[in-house]
C-alpha cells in the first residue's frame, strides 16, 4: 500500500465491550494502516460524523450488542446520504449466521464473526481499501 489507508474503528449503540474491537484496531495499525479509534457507546450520527471530519476509507464496527440490524444499515445510510457512499464498511462481533446476507445487502461489505484470524480481516481491509482506491482513480 503506497499510501496509509485511514480506518475508523467504531462502538455503536450501548455496547460497552471494547476488547474485540481495540484488538482490531491494533491489527490494522501494526499493518501500516492509521486507525482512528472512537471508543464506545457512539451513536450513528456520531459515527458518521468522525468519518467526515477524519476523511477515512474504512470503517469498522464493533457490536455485541444485538442491535446490529439496526445500527450497521443506519450508519451505511448517513454515510451514503453524505456522499460517502465510496467508504468501505465492515463489521464484526455477535452477529448470528442468519442476519449477514441481510447486512451484506444493506451495504456492509464484510462481516467478521468471533474467532476471524486477525490476519485475514486485514487483508481484507487492505484489499477493500485499495479496490476503493482504483475506483476514485478511474
Amino acid at each position: 500500500m503506497a499510501k496509509k489507508a485511514r480506518i475508523l474503528v467504531a462502538k455503536p449503540g450501548l455496547d460497552g465491550h471494547d476488547r474485540g474491537a481495540k484488538v482490531v484496531a491494533r491489527a490494522l495499525r501494526d499493518a501500516g494502516m492509521e486507525v482512528i479509534y472512537t471508543g464506545i457507546r457512539q451513536t450513528p450520527e456520531q459515527i458518521a460524523a468522525t468519518v467526515l471530519q477524519e476523511d477515512v476509507d474504512g470503517v469498522g464496527l464493533s457490536i455485541l450488542s444485538g442491535a446490529h440490524n439496526f445500527l450497521f444499515p443506519k450508519i451505511r445510510e448517513l454515510l451514503d446520504a453524505q456522499g460517502m457512499s465510496d467508504v468501505v464498511l465492515f463489521g464484526g462481533g455477535i452477529i448470528p449466521g442468519g442476519d449477514i446476507a441481510a447486512l451484506k445487502e444493506s451495504g456492509v461489505s464484510e462481516i467478521f464473526t468471533p474467532g476471524a484470524p486477525l490476519d485475514e480481516i486485514v487483508a481484507y481491509v487492505r484489499k477493500a481499501v485499495e479496490e476503493k482506491w482504483a475506483r476514485e482513480k478511474a
